[in-house]
């Protein structure tokens, strides 16, 4: 690979969150995801949604249909919007997390590749579901499944995840179709399930295995993880390219490459994305330089309004 151009700096995020360089620059996964975590959850309390429930714990948005008799007017004296308290029977979560550990994740522009972003945005989803006392699992493949963790709420399972989701990328080609199948034999139980990926494989037959697991009830939610080269194509230099994968090199001119190479790259993410709005997957896009909190922040607002963003609460309260 020739040397990597500097991406376009990213709109910089707000003071509170921890820009993508300083995060990857900490050694520890364990360390990045307890940084992000604190960062989000003191976060929640400047976030227009303070005052209801910091954690999520509690209640979720009035949808027509609820019963009525179940708003807490007292949230709406404070925030002037709707809530329904939510009793134990609803508020259980199982999360199992799907992670690429494929050579293709390995490559990384900005000085971190995007496995060691997915990971760290896996640990992060993991420790504050944990730290809720909801249930995650953990699926790590590459061209099969190279480990797989049953979604559980226990002592030591959490430190059992990170140690699976420190292992480095490089196994062998991306084959998002296996692993998927195996998922839907393995997971029998319903829940969420949040795979992190580039996606940049062929994606001819995803739509079926992404079907089988959606139409068995499970919630899915897709972060594509992409580095801002894959999105930009901003190299210069004429140089020879690797790919990562099949190990195949081409000389290439950028200038003479890019709108093509662009063209396709729109293309298929306009594929994914119809797959997605077929199947009603959410897709997060996450590129590498953008701190993580913006991301998962999107995701759990995007939950919260769906009124899918349940947690473990304490048994029903007596009238």
């Amino acid at each position: 690979m020739p040397a990597k151009p500097a991406p376009d700096s990213p709109a910089a995020p707000p003071a509170s969150m921890i820009d993508a360089k300083t995060l990857m620059s900490l050694g520890s996964l364990e360390l990045r995801a307890r940084a992000v975590v604190e960062g989000f959850r003191s976060g929640l309390h400047r976030s227009p949604y303070h005052g209801f429930s910091v954690e999520f714990t509690e209640y979720r948005q009035y949808t027509p249909g609820d019963d009525p008799r179940h708003l807490d007017w007292r949230v709406y004296a404070r925030s002037d919007r709707y809530y329904i308290q939510k009793f134990e029977d609803e508020t259980n979560l199982r999360c199992h997390l799907l992670v690429d550990q494929s050579r293709s994740m390995a490559y990384g522009s900005p000085g971190w590749s995007k496995a060691a972003y997915a990971a760290t945005m896996a640990a992060t989803l993991a420790r504050f579901l944990h730290l809720q006392g909801d249930a995650v699992g953990l699926l790590c493949f590459d061209e099969g499944l190279r480990d797989y963790l049953p979604a559980r709420n226990r002592t030591g399972h959490l430190r059992q995840l990170m140690l699976a989701l420190d292992k480095p990328a490089g196994g062998g080609d991306t084959n998002l179709i296996r692993p998927l199948t195996r998922t839907a034999e393995m997971i029998r139980k319903r829940g969420l399930m949040v795979m992190i990926s580039d996606f940049l494989t062929p994606l001819a037959e995803l739509e079926r295995a992404l079907l089988q697991l959606t139409s068995a009830g499970n919630e899915f939610v897709i972060f594509q993880v992409l580095d801002p080269a894959e999105q930009e194509f901003g190299f210069s230099t004429p140089a020879v390219f690797e790919d990562v994968e099949s190990r195949r090199t081409l000389f290439i001119d950028p200038a003479a490459a890019r709108e093509g190479y662009l063209k396709k790259f729109q293309a298929h993410q306009a594929e994914l994305e119809g797959i997605c709005h077929k199947l009603g997957i959410v897709r997060h896009v996450a590129s590498t330089v953008r701190p993580l909190e913006q991301a998962l922040t999107e995701f759990f607002q995007d939950r919260l309004h769906r009124g899918r963003l349940v947690r473990r609460t304490p048994a029903r309260r007596s009238a």
